[in-house]
């Protein structure tokens, strides 16, 4: 997910500078609903009407990669190389920079092929037909300044309206509705306390506290969960001691929900980064990974990160020890500290609107 967010802003700024440009992106399916509703408004920028993709072409990587020589696998892959091919693309970049990017990127048959000189994955640079050094530190700036050399054209990231699903947002209503007294609708957080491996995951029971602080300075929390007995999400609820709820999602109800939400609370994951693409209040937690080169690209945000972290991608299942050094306390300053600045931000609404009318 965060992958798809990072690459979401140079797509977008270039599809502003070129709107006729017929632009097709490879996703796994999971994703899919970052870049296209099944029901209500796709991405847009600029013209609503118009999408930043034109074509998705799926990529059931997670089914793959558990049955990697089955005839189903071997077939799908020979069938997206000719969709891929048959789409006659003139240009391919690899915004990824993994292995697994890079061959799918080969397998387009583009005339033109780039990618990072120094891709996340090193091996992935030798399937690239032209590589573009990058010196910005930002992720997202770097897929700017990639894209941008690819297209011989400089880019700047775009803001980018992510997709309105509307059977994804009555789901919200009436989830609100059966969980949340109705004056706490648009005053709930939502925490994130899962990340793509354990190091990066501030304790769960911690995430508890903070909830409890949130309940006594009149907000609600909602705990993002992958399924119902997602065990993470229960464990924040149980140490909320009732101060927090569950909310198993899909991935459209998942955006229909931070979209609304106060504040979002998580480590370098993808809902931080979806919270930031929506421009929500978002308080984010850092360890072995370095937040100049992922943190929360937005101006409505609090990132900590002890100074004893050391940037690790080794993968380990329990929490960096830096990481378990931010404290509660301090999660719950940054946290009411941002709501403070939004309340404040929204009561000055109203002032600024008649200035503009006057």
């Amino acid at each position: 997910m965060g992958d798809v967010l990072h690459a979401l802003p140079a797509v977008a700024a270039m599809r502003q500078q070129h709107p006729d440009w017929y632009i097709g992106w490879v996703i796994d399916p999971r994703w899919r609903p970052l870049l296209q509703a099944e029901g209500g408004e796709h991405v847009a920028t600029g013209d609503p009407k118009r999408p930043i993709v034109d074509r998705c072409h799926t990529v059931p990587t997670q089914e793959w990669k558990r049955k990697p020589l089955t005839t189903a696998t071997v077939s799908g892959i020979a069938a997206l190389g000719k969709e891929l091919r048959a789409a006659k693309y003139d240009l391919c970049v690899d915004m990824q920079g993994l292995i697994r990017s890079s061959l799918v990127g080969r397998m387009s048959g583009t005339p033109r092929y780039t990618g990072r000189s120094r891709p996340r994955e090193s091996a992935a640079r030798w399937l690239y037909k032209s590589r573009v050094v990058t010196h910005s530190a930002h992720v997202i700036d770097q897929g700017c300044e990639l894209l941008g050399e690819a297209i011989c054209s400089p880019l700047t990231a775009c803001e980018v309206r992510l997709p309105v699903d509307s059977e994804a947002e009555a789901w919200v209503d009436d989830f609100l509705d059966r969980t949340l007294p109705k004056e706490l609708w648009n005053r709930y957080a939502l925490f994130a306390p899962t990340a793509g491996w354990g190091a990066k995951q501030w304790p769960h029971e911690r995430y508890g506290r903070v909830a409890i602080a949130l309940a006594e300075a009149g907000y609600a929390t909602l705990v993002n969960a992958y399924k119902a007995d997602d065990a993470a999400a229960l464990a924040v609820v149980k140490a909320s001691l009732g101060c927090a709820v569950a909310a198993p999602a899909t991935m459209p109800q998942m955006i229909a929900l931070q979209r609304r939400a106060a504040i979002v609370i998580a480590g370098d994951t993808g809902p931080l980064h979806l919270a930031a693409a929506l421009g929500r209040p978002v308080v984010g937690l850092y360890g072995p990974t370095d937040p100049d080169r992922t943190g929360p690209y937005s101006t409505k945000r609090r990132v900590l990160r002890h100074c004893s972290s050391v940037v690790d991608h080794s993968r380990h299942d329990q929490s960096e020890a830096g990481l378990q050094r931010i404290t509660v306390e301090e999660v719950i300053a940054a946290a009411l500290d941002l709501l403070r600045e939004s309340e404040m931000a929204q009561m000055e609404l109203p002032q600024t609107e008649s200035k503009e009318r006057n």
